[in-house]
């Protein structure tokens, strides 16, 4: 999983635009499509393949960043008569434009994930589809895989359905939109239920002992002429959004290992000594952990918006390495079969726009209601999905890792010499004057020297930029 994800808000500058190109071709990232490529994208954007059940009555609507004009999924949610709640999810349906062994088909296989950029994204799909043909846009009629979840008073699925139907988004929302309103009161019924329905499945959350991480976004923001980095802290209602998800993916999950067929995320537990680690950290960074508090409960106490907070909430990400995907076939269960963070069975399928294996697990969920055996396109792919899937993230962390480097190192670059407030978050144990700090102001974490004392571990201390070379992607700090 990416440590954060980094946006460039209002920003122009030719040298850092010009350092990632550089880091695209380095990292030979698929840039073009080829023309048979396209060439079929256009075809299938005029003429999909679409359902006969017609969903387009239900006013489904999209919560995404603003701008964002590739929409995997819209929802609408509602009071059931006899109590609980009813969810509509509705997810693009991206099998009704690929042809599977076409050339859309092999290329989604190459590129297998939409890898992110500071200056933009580099997609699975070509734009036709994942910005307009394929995408769940407001007011377009579009093919879709629409999940029904019944749930009870408390949140808990009672029932899970997915059909292929025709539905049309109505609003195009985003995140902070979506808080006011909640807050406010001015949010109608479907909206305001959200809240509701998120808290719900939260509480959930906690009772199997799992845990979400808000890690907070990484931006780069223009002030006065000048570039710096700072944070963006998940809002309540990022968090209830991807409740819907969770639960989505779980349910999803449920229905494979029903059927005998599937694929499943699974992350195994924590290795000896990675919550031992993070203690320290936590004690580096003034955070309170006392010894009978589990590690998911502190997780859920943290406000991203502390600089500390989100510091820890950045190292907590070293217990999701080691997640990858896990098939199974002719009723052989996996084992394990949990997603660790999840603290359930969960699948990705919520997200085919931008990730390969999702159109597979909508296809083997179609199959598991339906009762039928899954399309022989998706039995024969599930062999090399997870060795597929393994690359293209482990390429999509790369570009997360270099990205993060390589922006603090150019908006730093003339800055060298300069003085900063830091904390120091990390002392090598056999090198104790050498260390990682982190900076409040901009929000950089850099590797730190002392000439003289051992390093201070969880004190503030004064740093001096001795190093930023966006070639090299380092930036080096030294003690004041």
């Amino acid at each position: 999983m990416p440590r954060r994800h980094m946006h460039m808000t209002g920003a122009e500058g030719a040298a850092l635009r010009s350092a990632l190109r550089d880091l695209r071709t380095r990292l030979g990232v698929p840039l073009d499509f080829p023309p048979e490529v396209l060439a079929e994208a256009e075809r299938a954007a005029a003429a999909p393949r679409t359902p006969s059940a017609d969903a387009t009555d239900l006013p489904l609507f999209t919560i995404d960043p603003p701008g964002s004009v590739d929409l995997d999924q819209a929802m609408h949610l509602a009071v059931r008569p006899g109590g609980g709640y009813r969810v509509h999810y509705a997810i693009a349906d991206v099998a009704a434009f690929v042809t599977p062994g076409g050339p859309l088909d092999r290329e989604a296989h190459r590129r297998v994930t939409t890898l992110y950029f500071p200056d933009g994204k580099v997609p699975l799909h070509p734009t036709v589809l994942s910005e307009d043909a394929a995408s769940l846009l407001p007011d377009r009629t579009r093919p879709a895989l629409l999940w029904r979840l019944d749930l009870d008073a408390d949140g808990r699925v009672e029932v899970a359905d997915v059909r292929r139907a025709l539905v049309r988004s109505r609003a195009r929302l985003d995140y902070e939109g979506v808080q006011k309103a909640i807050d406010t009161g001015t949010a109608e019924e479907p909206l305001a239920l959200l809240k509701d329905v998120g808290t719900l499945r939260e509480a959930l959350e906690a009772e199997r002992g799992g845990v979400s991480l808000d890690v907070p976004e990484q931006e780069v923001v223009e002030r006065d002429g000048h570039y710096t980095l700072a944070y963006r802290a998940p809002l309540p209602a990022d968090g209830w959004n991807a409740q819907i998800s969770l639960m989505t993916g779980m349910a999803a999950a449920d229905l494979m290992l029903a059927s005998g067929t599937g694929v499943l995320r699974t992350l195994p537990a924590a290795p000896d000594g990675a919550v031992g680690r993070l203690r320290r950290a936590a004690k580096a960074l003034r955070i309170d952990w006392p010894h009978h508090v589990p590690y998911a409960a502190l997780v859920r106490s943290l406000d991203p918006r502390l600089p500390a907070h989100a510091a820890f909430l950045q190292e907590c990400t070293a217990l999701l390495r080691g997640a990858g995907y896990t098939v199974f076939t002719d009723g052989r269960l996996p084992d394990p079969a949990l997603h660790a963070a999840v603290a359930a069975p969960y699948a990705h399928c919520t997200a085919p726009l931008r990730r390969l294996v999702d159109r597979h697990t909508g296809e083997l969920c179609l199959a598991a209601v339906a009762g039928t055996a899954p399309p022989s396109w998706v039995t024969s792919a599930l062999e090399a999905l997870p060795r597929e899937m393994a690359e293209g993230t482990r390429l999509a962390n790369t570009v997360e890792r270099e990205c993060v480097d390589l922006v603090e190192a150019a908006l730093l670059r003339d800055h060298v010499g300069e003085t900063f407030e830091a904390t120091v978050i990390e002392v090598k144990e056999h090198e104790p004057r050498v260390g990682t700090v982190h900076l409040e102001e901009p929000a950089v974490v850099g590797r730190v020297e002392s000439a003289g004392a051992d390093l201070p571990l969880g004190d503030r201390v004064r740093v001096r930029l001795t190093h930023a070379d966006p070639g090299t992607a380092k930036i080096l700090f030294a003690t004041v």
